[in-house]
């Protein structure tokens, strides 16, 4: 920020409670700077790069059994959202089960090197492709901030597979290095020869905002389950209004990695405050009947 026009930002961040509660970015477990540099060069020339079996299959499993009833019967109300997909939003308001991915420290450590600190959870979904569903149309995650192309992503994601993603139900499909394009749509030949990223359960594939990419068709005779956490800059919006999705007891459950990127943090010099301060005050509060 320019400090001619915030001058007192310093003040701001050595006092009161800014310094109580200082920051946990990039506190967590450390991974090693040379796998993360590997995958840093991948993501810089491709746009994304997998993770493979990042969890193994007691975790998948225990994720899987956290969704399994949590699912409506319904499916997706356009054909973006999948006419033959089931979607569940608000996951941590309804299990903490797949809070590993949203804080994973390979994941985090990526996102350190990606997006400024306290970046934002801006997403946490299980997409679940039913048989017959047609491929997705092309995209790419932060196109709804307007901000002209070629630029740095405003944020990125990781699309878990609890299924084996395979060429037939429903892989992620992506334009290995269209996150470097302007703003020009993909022609038809390269919607067409995008690539399905094919890989065991457990596995995530790590991708920056800016890379076009959509579900696959599922032609499969079984459902294809995956979880995808979807990560913002500190000052954008975030997809999914988690102050209101996610009550403040469950929150008090979550690590502070995950209290953090929901949006108990501050992104300097105060953006995020409540009533002028911290807001993991709110927190401390002692619940109250119909407080969240």
């Amino acid at each position: 920020m320019n400090n001619k026009t915030l001058p007192e930002q310093h003040d701001y961040m050595h006092s009161g409670y800014a310094r109580t509660h200082p920051s946990t970015a990039g506190s967590q477990e450390a991974v090693a700077p040379a796998l993360l540099e590997n995958l840093a060069r991948g993501l810089q020339r491709d746009g994304f790069v997998v993770l493979e079996r990042l969890f193994d299959e007691q975790q998948v499993d225990e994720m899987r059994r956290a969704l399994g009833g949590l699912f409506s019967h319904h499916t997706g109300r356009n054909a973006f959202e999948g006419m033959r997909t089931q979607r569940l939003y608000a996951v941590i308001a309804k299990t903490l089960a797949c809070n590993p991915l949203v804080e994973h420290p390979l994941v985090l450590g990526l996102l350190d090197r990606i997006l400024a600190p306290n970046y934002l959870l801006s997403q946490l979904q299980a997409i679940n492709i039913l048989p017959g569903e047609a491929a997705q149309s092309l995209h790419y995650d932060d196109a709804f901030y307007p901000m002209a192309r070629p630029r740095p992503p405003y944020g990125a994601a990781t699309v878990m597979a609890v299924d084996d993603f395979t060429t037939d139900n429903g892989a992620t499909l992506v334009i290995p290095g269209s996150h470097l394009w302007d703003g020009r749509l993909p022609t038809e030949a390269e919607r067409a020869c995008a690539q399905p990223v094919v890989m065991p359960k457990g596995s995530v594939v790590f991708f920056l905002g800016t890379l076009w990419h959509g579900g696959g068709a599922n032609h499969s005779q079984a459902p294809r389950l995956a979880l995808t956490a979807q990560y913002c800059e500190p000052w954008a919006r975030q997809q999914e209004n988690f102050s209101l999705s996610i009550p403040r007891d469950t929150v008090r459950q979550c690590s502070e990695h995950i209290q953090r990127l929901l949006g108990y943090s501050i992104h300097a010099p105060f953006m995020g405050m409540v009533n002028g301060m911290h807001p993991k005050r709110v927190l401390e509060e002692p619940s109250s009947v119909g407080a969240d």
